[in-house]
């Protein structure tokens, strides 16, 4: 299983191991000022729902592009609105417990709570 912590295995993220807490940390940011709802939508594909506003889709937009350039596998797409802002994410089903691991990650911060 893949731990909460490190959401790829090392063979499937270029990230320097060294900065991958950093990395996780910033995601935990992410989630724990800005969260509203996270949507399984299958085993490979979620909605995360942030509160809306062009620092937040900022934000969603450079923190997903930089993810997706070490771990390749992930499918990030970040739009928004006068309501929220939704990063909708997809991997391969080989990387399954990677989203699940980063979908339980997000639900931890849901209301603030870490």
């Amino acid at each position: 299983m893949t731990d909460q912590r490190d959401w790829a295995a090392v063979d499937a993220c270029t990230l320097p191991s060294a900065e991958r807490p950093l990395r996780v940390a910033e995601f935990d940011a992410l989630f724990g000022e800005r969260l509203v709802g996270v949507e399984r939508l299958g085993p490979t594909h979620a909605r995360i729902e942030l509160q809306s506003g062009d620092v937040t889709l900022a934000m969603a937009a450079d923190l997903t592009e930089r993810e997706t350039s070490c771990c390749s596998f992930f499918s990030f797409s970040v739009s928004g609105s006068d309501e929220s802002t939704t990063i909708e994410v997809g991997v391969p089903a080989s990387q399954a417990e990677v989203l699940e691991a980063l979908i339980t990650r997000a639900e931890a911060h849901r209301g603030g709570d870490q």
